[in-house]
């Protein structure tokens, strides 16, 4: 295939086109700031659970204290209807003394209630300190979610913009290519997948690195400046400048 030689070296500008594109594309493939997104959104889920747990507890505990206290109100009643009978005279002898062993088994009964109560106030406390530590600790969790998702919605804004300004430069740079040539380049560039061609310079392939040595350095050297000739090791499309080195 021979084309003109000036229209050879916009394969170059091209070229330069499709890297930043691919480099943006791996860039949105690997964005460090999506990453951070997942670990900030795995620390969330994990403190909120510990805020469900805590809730859990304290509700748990406010339920044994209330039971608690209902039993403690109706020891209490007990000992007032007992003690009001005692006051009243109106019963016999057996009854009183009768009455009178109940309302010092009351009075035990209800001094374990109180001391299982306070011991539960106490436990209850310490739950309530805990689910606020855990309520802090799943807001700021929350917080730097935000934060880093605002950090990964503004990096792939910027890869975005990037990529449609180089899409754009793309285009208008392919608009200047012969048909042929440029279904060449793409071809190669869906092959290699990144670009169809590459310069050549110092006798060195700057797609694959290699330079270019015996017969494929003769090849290059004696083809026509408008003969389209490619690397023998990456298939890309050589472009010959005053940098080649022949």
């Amino acid at each position: 295939m021979k084309v003109d030689h000036f229209e050879q070296q916009k394969l170059l500008e091209l070229a330069a086109e499709d890297v930043a594109l691919t480099q943006l594309a791996h860039r949105r493939r690997t964005l460090p700031e999506a990453v951070a997104v997942e670990t900030a959104a795995e620390a969330e889920r994990s403190l909120a659970d510990d805020v469900v747990r805590a809730e859990t507890a304290v509700r748990d505990l406010q339920r044994e204290v209330k039971r608690l206290e209902g039993d403690v109100d109706t020891v209490r009643a007990r000992a007032t209807k007992d003690q009001n009978l005692l006051d009243s005279g109106s019963v016999s002898a057996k009854q009183m003394t009768d009455l009178q062993h109940e309302l010092e088994s009351l009075k035990r009964r209800q001094s374990d209630l109180e001391d299982q109560e306070l011991e539960l106030m106490e436990s209850l406390e310490t739950a309530e300190t805990a689910l606020k530590a855990a309520q802090e600790g799943r807001d700021a969790a929350r917080a730097e979610l935000e934060r880093a998702e605002q950090l990964r919605d503004d990096a792939l804004a910027d890869i975005t913009d990037g990529t449609n300004r180089h899409e754009a430069a793309r285009a208008a740079v392919a608009g200047g290519i012969s048909a042929p040539l440029l279904t060449l380049y793409d071809r190669i560039r869906t092959q290699t997948g990144t670009t169809g061609a590459a310069m050549l310079q110092a006798r060195q392939c700057q797609g694959c690195r290699l330079e270019l040595y015996g017969n494929q350095l003769t090849a290059v050297r004696n083809a026509d400046p408008h003969e389209v000739v490619r690397c023998e090791n990456c298939g890309r499309i050589l472009v010959r400048t005053a940098e080649s080195g022949l």
